[in-house]
């Protein structure tokens, strides 16, 4: 399969640079698998699991939270609010998270701003625990 060149530059730093096969991920309008030779492209990426597919034909999953996804003459960077690779999710963390949320939206009392935090956040674990491996 053909190859493309790829960027993951986080808040947190370079994540990612290299030949890729494709990459999936969610974006504020669906899933949307990158090949080479895509389209120029520009979206917002949203929250879920994405998947990177190496030149080596590998495949590593991220929890990619946010962002930005830019398709340019060829060359692709994804530039997430936050990206944990699956192997760097504490597990535990993301579930306790979950519960907090949880606990916060039982709260009839909960502002409407507070309760759209609270399902950000649970939102947020939840990805954070489908994308652990």
């Amino acid at each position: 399969m053909a190859t493309y060149h790829l960027e993951i530059v986080s808040i947190d730093g370079l994540e990612y640079e290299g030949e890729v096969e494709k990459v999936l991920l969610r974006t504020v309008d669906g899933d949307v698998e990158i090949l080479a030779r895509h389209t120029n492209y520009c979206t917002g990426i949203g929250m879920g699991t994405a998947h990177v597919t190496f030149a080596d034909g590998k495949e590593r999953k991220a929890a990619c939270i946010g962002g930005m996804l830019s398709v340019m003459e060829g060359e692709v960077r994804i530039l997430p609010t936050n990206w944990l690779w699956s192997d760097e999710i504490d597990v535990e963390r993301a579930r306790s998270a979950k519960a907090r949320a949880e606990e916060a939206l039982k709260d009839a009392r909960l502002t409407k701003e507070a309760r759209v935090r609270a399902e950000a956040k649970l939102y947020r674990a939840l990805v954070r625990i489908g994308s652990a491996d």
